[in-house]
């Protein structure tokens, strides 16, 4: 038995009624047989004549968003579950790229060929929700009992160089040893730089499940080493084997400690902070467009020797980054009970009673202040505003009205 939301329950018994066979595929099955819950279900359904029948029996449940009508596929969203809808069909491989298949949809299929274009056997398993039924036909549940992942056609797994890196996370996700097969495929397909069809927002999407889901994201980046492809991710391939293993090894301190908030900067920064400022803007553009992503990271790894500061450095350092997140960063890169490790936890402790762990110290001069002056904005009005707030936390002044105070004398001498 395979437990689903009970929401699900008046769609499968209206497909019921018309003779159409909903089965949960994929991930969803995947995940329930190793206990780990989730939201995201994918449904297939067997027996109906056309897309446009599921589309209006869906339509009855909410609203139907089609985007993925040229495969198949219905989505609709139950509260807080995403669910997709799709008929049977058969993929190929026509021209290169993600877009470069031949879609073929076809309700008269049967289960095992419909769920042969899958990429692995633990993703090939299905549940059959009217008969209580689980459709296994290429042994994935055998794999998963023996922490196997192997694919289902091999001639289909190279048609899709995503599955390179999809066997990278799941390998890394759920500890799996790929089969001798999967390695050779995966080797040639990289010795072909076939990783070059694919986009990088696709690339992104995958090393950010292995970054984000994987207990040891080190596991995946061992794997992009060993099956080679490594060679595509700018500057990582030149890293000594120092540096190497420190990354590996930085990587996997950050994902025990990482907090829920502003994760992918965290480890990417994880990645990179060997690497030096061009490196690193150039390994970033390789995989997202994200300037904010980019941004944070580069200043995160620019500011990471986070050991030796004073209260005013950390009050100029709270204005331009978190200091948790540099300090999580820190705690990633020493090792526990090392002696930078306990200057660490020492700022820390600092930047707490300071009130900067999270966000800058408030400025007690603000522009208004300033414009009371006859200062209108301008380099100057700027020069001030940023003057005012280094003599703040240097505690020249230390009330409003010390503040404005302050101010009256700048301009005497140096405006005046």
């Amino acid at each position: 038995m395979i437990n689903y939301p009970q929401e699900l329950d008046p769609i499968f018994h209206k497909l019921d009624k018309i003779c159409a066979i909903p089965i949960i595929v994929g991930g969803f099955v995947r995940d329930s047989i190793l206990k780990i819950a989730s939201k995201d279900i994918d449904i297939e359904i067997y027996g109906l004549e056309s897309f446009e029948s599921l589309e209006s029996i869906l339509n009855e449940f909410g609203s139907v968003n089609s985007v993925g009508k040229s495969f198949g596929v219905c989505k609709l969203t139950i509260g807080d579950l995403d669910l997709d809808f799709s008929l049977p069909r058969e993929d190929s491989k026509i021209s290169i790229g993600h877009k470069g298949f031949n879609i073929r949809i076809d309700s008269t299929l049967d289960f095992k060929t419909a769920s042969s274009r899958r990429d692995f056997t633990i993703n090939a398993i299905g549940y059959d929700v009217i008969r209580k039924t689980i459709l296994d036909p290429f042994n994935g549940i055998e794999d998963l009992n023996n922490n196997i992942l192997r694919v289902v056609d091999e001639i289909k797994f190279q048609e899709d160089p995503l599955r390179i890196l999809r066997a990278v996370q799941f390998s890394a996700r759920f500890n799996l040893k790929i089969d001798l097969q999967l390695l050779l495929l995966s080797q040639q397909m990289c010795k072909d730089r076939m990783l070059k069809e694919l986009a990088k927002e696709r690339i992104f999407d995958e090393i950010k499940k292995l970054l984000l889901k994987a207990e040891k994201p080190s596991i995946g980046l061992k794997l992009l080493k060993k099956i080679g492809a490594l060679v595509e991710f700018p500057h990582l391939p030149n890293l000594n084997t120092t540096d190497w293993n420190d990354i590996l090894t930085t990587t996997d301190r950050m994902k025990a400690i990482i907090p829920v908030k502003n994760q992918i900067v965290l480890m990417l920064s994880t990645i990179c902070y060997k690497l030096d400022e061009i490196q690193i803007q150039e390994f970033i553009r390789y995989l997202t467009n994200e300037k904010n992503i980019l941004k944070q990271v580069l200043v995160l790894t620019k500011n990471k020797n986070l050991y030796n500061h004073t209260d005013y450095q950390l009050y100029k350092l709270a204005t331009i980054l978190k200091i948790e997140e540099l300090i999580l960063l820190n705690k990633a890169i020493y090792q526990e009970g090392s002696l930078n490790y306990k200057k660490i936890l020492s700022i820390e402790k600092r930047a707490k009673e300071l009130k900067i762990i999270n966000s800058p110290y408030k400025a007690i001069i603000e522009g208004k202040d300033i414009l009371k002056f006859g200062i209108k904005p301008s380099k100057i009005y700027s020069k001030i505003l940023n003057d005012a707030y280094d003599a703040q936390i240097n505690s020249i002044f230390k009330t409003h009205k010390e503040g404005l105070t302050w101010i009256k004398n700048y301009i005497e001498k140096n405006l005046i």
